[in-house]
């Protein structure tokens, strides 16, 4: 029964999109233009110049294209789902998280996994494509690889923690629909996904550096295309493994306080 349920938990926000083809086709349209429009960007960028901040073009292009394809993993639409955190507050819906076989805890968590291995597939079948184009760079060596993909599933890891603490400010404020706001802005832009980090001002990636959000793109991104080289890589391993344990901390105490304020809106 417990695996009955956590099936049926971790497809809820997919099949809201495998069922509606038309979002199908729209993911897919947008994914496309999204991909294009930004390698044009970059190639266009580099046009006068052979190498910019260590980089030459095929880098940063490979490094801008992946952050689009990337950005895929956790793009899904809880809320046309009616299954964000916002909504069950607003609608008193909340309270049925608590009495269902699987904790919410759990339910949250496997829903996510749900969202983050479809938001895979569409990646992988992005990659695969663009690498067959030429459109972005095979990593240097299977090690580059090896490394990449453990880098990218620990900051996918954080990303789901980041997520889960901004749902989390529900039980004590309602509504966070400007938290959201921010939070995704701070994500893209402290990430690396508008632009690469090694662009900015040093006081930046210093600010940034103290921050979970570099931990969850700009790592694994900047790993594969060879800005960190992979002597240094054990040491960001480190620290996104941290963040890992110190959000996954945190968030479960959250939840524990979260459980007495169960408070509905408008139910």
């Amino acid at each position: 029964m417990a695996v009955l349920y956590a099936w049926r938990a971790a497809r809820v926000t997919p099949l809201g999109e495998l069922l509606t083809p038309p979002r199908i086709t729209a993911a897919l349209l947008r994914l496309t233009v999204q991909v294009v429009l930004v390698a044009s960007l970059w190639r266009g960028l580099y046009q006068a110049t052979g190498t910019t901040a260590g980089l030459d073009r095929d880098q940063a292009v490979t490094y801008a294209v992946l952050a689009v394809l990337a950005s895929r993993l956790r793009e899904l639409d809880q809320y046309a789902g009616r299954d964000s955190v916002l909504q069950h507050m607003h609608f008193g819906t909340i309270v049925y998280w608590y009495l269902r076989p699987l904790s919410p805890q759990r339910y949250y968590a496997l829903r996510a996994l749900g969202e983050q291995l479809y938001g895979l597939v569409w990646a992988l079948a992005g990659y695969a494509v663009c690498l067959a184009a030429g459109v972005v760079e095979p990593p240097e060596s299977a090690s580059v690889a090896g490394v990449f993909a453990l880098s990218l599933l620990l900051g996918q890891w954080v990303l789901h923690y980041v997520t889960l603490l901004i749902d989390q400010l529900c039980f004590w404020t309602l509504r966070n629909t400007a938290a959201m706001l921010i939070l995704l802005f701070a994500q893209n832009l402290l990430s690396g996904v508008y632009a690469p980090l090694w662009f900015f001002p040093h006081w930046f990636v210093t600010m940034s550096g103290f921050l979970p959000f570099q931990a969850t793109l700009s790592v694994p991104l900047s790993l594969y295309v060879g800005r960190i080289p992979l002597s240094d890589a054990g040491a960001q391993l480190a620290v996104q493994a941290g963040w890992v344990v110190a959000l996954s901390l945190f968030t479960r105490l959250l939840w524990r306080r979260a459980a007495r304020r169960v408070i509905s809106q408008g139910g």
